[in-house]
């Protein structure tokens, strides 16, 4: 192949990276600011929106599970293209339907699209640019941030003015767009994507497949991503009750969702950078600790004193989700443990995070009031960093995957 063919093919799955990793949260964040509104609208309780927290984590966690299985079948780039499809067809559906249980299940359908694509892009990273995995782990994590955000600042005022049918289903066109450009990358590599098993989860001797479970490495990958997302999914889900608790309006709360999500736009620009130049990272994840605690303090016993300053200290708290995406790749030797630690660190770490909202916000509507669901969220951090200890540790998981 000439360099010149190898820097476009390189150049159109760039594209195709970018564009997928930007749909990955917004099915996410361009519900939660409007779940009170859809659930006046079609009628739902408020118990309902602590099931809708958890669908996400929960749909993440099948895509774990689910793409060692379709990327060893179709090839991984045909595996991110039905991801992106099956987000786009979720996505606009979801924004139709008339009743709670479709929209359940339409957003399971999309959820788990994006699920998909939580686990794909890792391993297709490392199969294109394995030359450059600090600098595309940063750009990719850059990508779902702005995914995150974008969403959370403007789907109320667009349901202001335009209701929020259109304000929901409007994101399903990015999803589609998304999937253009693995169509291109399919026609370029025609029927080589389906045979060439050089990066696919498991290789010609199956040394992968079944034992990524016995490293220690892996479960504390697990538990530093679980319970990353489980916390930061509570907060998604719960941000906006708890400013209305204290008195903000639902615009002042998406906003808040929107600017937590826009922090760690920080962390993805630098946390991979700073992992790939660290033997060890755990001190970075101690100071992320420290941060989750000022912004429990703060919302627990003062909200409305310094809103921003909580929100930037929480923001700033799942720091440990980028470094866990990278060292997906910085802990692994081939595109076979890459596939195969990203779908076991996503497949349990989101099982683990998926009783997150349910559990807060149980616990809230069981006490009445916020201090116990906070006490929750700080065990998790304390297991984060269990996990951390123990991932973070320079070694590599087909070292200790036997």
């Amino acid at each position: 192949m000439s360099k010149r063919a190898l820097f476009e093919g390189r150049l159109l799955v760039f594209v195709a990276i970018v564009m997928s990793a930007l749909t990955l949260r917004v099915a996410v964040t361009a519900f939660t600011p409007l779940a009170a509104r859809i659930g006046d609208d079609i009628g739902y309780s408020t118990a309902v929106v602590g099931v809708f927290g958890m669908l996400p984590t929960a749909m993440f966690a099948l895509g774990g599970l689910l793409t060692p299985v379709l990327s060893r079948r179709l090839g991984l780039e045909m595996t991110a293209l039905a991801a992106m499809l099956m987000t786009g067809i979720g996505s606009v559906l979801r924004a139709l339907v008339p009743d709670t249980w479709q929209l359940l299940a339409f957003s399971a359908f999309a959820l788990a699209g994006m699920g998909i694509g939580n686990v794909v892009i890792p391993p297709l990273v490392k199969r294109y640019f394995s030359d450059r995995l600090a600098m595309l782990s940063s750009v990719y994590i850059v990508m779902v941030q702005l995914g995150t955000v974008l969403p959370a600042l403007i789907t109320v005022p667009i349901a202001d003015a335009h209701g929020w049918r259109l304000s929901l289903g409007m994101w399903a066109a990015l999803a589609f767009a998304a999937a253009l450009p693995w169509i291109a990358v399919l026609r370029t590599r025609r029927d080589h994507a389906r045979f060439d098993t050089t990066e696919l989860p498991a290789d010609a001797n199956d040394r992968a497949a079944g034992k990524v479970w016995r490293s220690p490495l892996a479960w504390g990958m697990a538990f530093m991503f679980g319970m990353t997302s489980l916390i930061t999914y509570s907060m998604f889900t719960w941000l906006p009750t708890i400013f209305s608790d204290a008195g903000a309006n639902a615009a002042f709360g998406g906003s808040m969702v929107g600017i937590f999500a826009l922090i760690g736009l920080v962390a993805a620009l630098s946390a991979p950078i700073v992992v790939g130049r660290m033997a060890n990272p755990f001190p970075v994840v101690l100071g992320c600790a420290v941060f989750f605690f000022i912004g429990f303090a703060g919302l627990l016993f003062a909200p409305m004193s310094a809103p921003l300053v909580w929100v930037l200290a929480l923001g700033l708290g799942p720091s440990t989700f980028p470094m866990a995406l990278t060292l997906i790749n910085l802990r692994t030797r081939t595109g076979a443990g890459s596939a195969a630690l990203s779908g076991f660190t996503q497949g349990v770490g989101y099982s683990v995070a998926c009783v997150g909202p349910l559990l807060f916000g149980a616990l809230h509507m069981m006490t009445g009031g916020w201090p116990v669901p906070f006490a929750f969220l700080a065990v998790a951090v304390l297991i984060l960093m269990a996990g951390a200890w123990v991932a973070c540790k320079p070694r590599f998981l087909e070292d200790t995957w036997n």
